[in-house]
């Protein structure tokens, strides 16, 4: 094999790094080197299935699909099947799509200066074979990395045939060329991806005159443009994204071209906590510490939301909605770190969790008999999902020492007015911290910061439960012993 052949890396739209030295650079060079033509499905094929026998990660960045929707792609690529992803919003399809990326070969020779990138053995254009003819084994040849061979057309209802397959350039026809000759054509983005992938997404919203232009090249793999059949072998891996036809109403798939794709496979939403978690430490950019008991906090309230008769099941709930709040809450824990003066790095507590329904309720559509209550839904969800977290982590656990501590007029003091110091004071030495402190994902002894968070939330689930009375106020609460009447 090649030697230009890298290993199972890579994504679309990063830096292109510089081909390296010794390389052939001529057609002559390249035959000497044992370079073979082959198509992007046998490249795909080949390149997986080295990854599957090496037990390599085949699709990096990709989290909650390795039991369901990654077993399924990875038999469509192997037998060599065109794919459009079925799912709701927010599900991963996008990624998933840009990561088969670094199942292609790491460098890619072709002819240097050809449009679509033939293989300098297998030229396509007439142009591109009369200028192997005439230069010989002295063709010259450039090389293109993998990330340059993925290409992307988000479906908007203004796409043209021109834009994804091409149009009869005039200047070209002005300069004396006949319509009927190939190299008046200015070539749209899907042969510009020739010996690539090319990728679509919402397909539904492409127009249905606009899908039928794809029909050839799924099938027959040529283009026709502007009335004429210009016989272009084309060596492409189509890839398409699409929601549910039943929720978008925007537009559909055509059947022939439905019919066309060798495989369609349903994502879904993350089927486990854990997943979701990982998900959201994976892609959420947070300023501040964000601990592991609010991210479940927030994975909780996530999946809660998404199974809410409230809100329309066929929009869904994004991932975004969970990486968004988690980000949110980073943003309040900052801002108040801030406001009082305090050091970094600041750690969020679960009052930081408040600022996130009101900044997320837009990102969710609610049912058409909900009008007035998103707030209210969210919230109530919210809580619900502090006092499961609660119950997941401190359930059954020995709190007797917070207890005591708002006992006899006690009380800690909590809120954006609070700094760590005050909150930490006002609860005192609190028997069982440490072990709270464990219970609550914190590893080794837990910053000041740390501990406060630990501290709140402690109580806030206390009173959750009934176990301890809270004073709520805009920028300041109370927790209290609980009275009996």
């Amino acid at each position: 094999m090649a030697a230009y052949r890298g290993a199972v890396t890579g994504t679309p739209h990063a830096s292109v790094p510089t081909p390296p030295d010794g390389l052939p650079t001529t057609l002559g060079d390249l035959r000497a080197h044992g370079h073979r033509p082959r198509g992007v499905t046998a490249e795909l094929r080949a390149n997986l299935l080295t990854a599957l026998r090496e037990g390599r990660p085949r699709f990096p960045g990709v989290v909650g699909f390795d039991d369901t929707v990654l077993p399924e792609l990875e038999r469509a690529l192997l037998a060599g099947h065109d794919v459009v992803l079925l799912g709701e919003r927010g599900q991963g399809k996008t990624r998933l799509l840009r990561s088969l990326v670094g199942l292609l070969d790491e460098w890619s020779p072709h002819v240097a200066g050809s449009e679509i990138f033939e293989d300098p053995l297998d030229p396509v254009l007439p142009v591109t074979r009369r200028r192997v003819a005439d230069l010989g084994d002295g063709t010259p040849v450039a090389w293109r990395h993998r990330s340059e061979r993925y290409g992307e057309k988000l479906a908007t209802p203004d796409t043209s045939v021109g834009d994804l397959i091409g149009d009869v350039d005039p200047v070209k026809v002005a300069e004396g060329r006949s319509l009927g000759d190939p190299e008046t054509i200015h070539f749209g983005l899907l042969p510009r991806t020739n010996r690539g992938i090319f990728a679509i997404n919402e397909l539904p919203d492409l127009a249905e005159r606009i899908q039928v232009s794809l029909l050839n090249v799924l099938e027959e793999r040529d283009l026709q443009v502007r009335g004429y059949a210009l016989r272009l072998p084309l060596d492409v891996l189509l890839v398409a994204s699409a929601n549910p036809e039943d929720y978008t109403n925007r537009g559909r798939i055509i059947t022939p071209l439905k019919d066309r794709f060798g495989a369609e496979i349903r994502t879904h939403y993350p089927v486990d906590l854990n997943v979701e978690t990982a998900l959201m430490t994976q892609e959420a950019v947070v300023t501040a510490e964000v601990p592991a008991h609010l991210v479940e906090v927030l994975a909780r309230w996530t999946r809660h939301v998404r199974d809410s008769p409230a809100v329309d099941a066929r929009s869904g709930v994004s991932a975004r909605f969970a990486i968004a709040a988690m980000e949110t809450v980073s943003a309040g824990a900052e801002r108040r770190a801030a406001l009082l003066g305090e050091p970094d790095p600041a750690v969020a507590r679960v009052g930081d969790l408040e600022g996130v329904v009101g900044t997320l309720r837009g990102k969710v559509e609610f049912e058409s008999g909900e009008e007035g209550r998103e707030y209210e839904v969210l919230a109530h969800l919210l809580r619900t999902s502090v006092a499961e977290t609660f119950r997941s982590r401190l359930g059954g656990r020995d709190l007797s020492g917070f207890l005591a501590a708002v006992a006899d007029d006690g009380h800690v003091d909590v809120g954006d007015e609070v700094t760590v110091a005050d909150l930490l004071a006002s609860a005192g030495p609190v028997e069982g911290l440490g072990a709270v402190c464990t219970a609550l994902g914190f590893e080794g002894p837990p910053s000041r910061g740390g501990a406060a968070s630990a501290v709140e939330f402690a109580y806030e689930g206390l009173h959750l439960t009934r176990r301890v009375a809270k004073d709520p106020g805009p920028r300041r609460a109370t927790y209290r012993a609980r009275t009996t009447e």
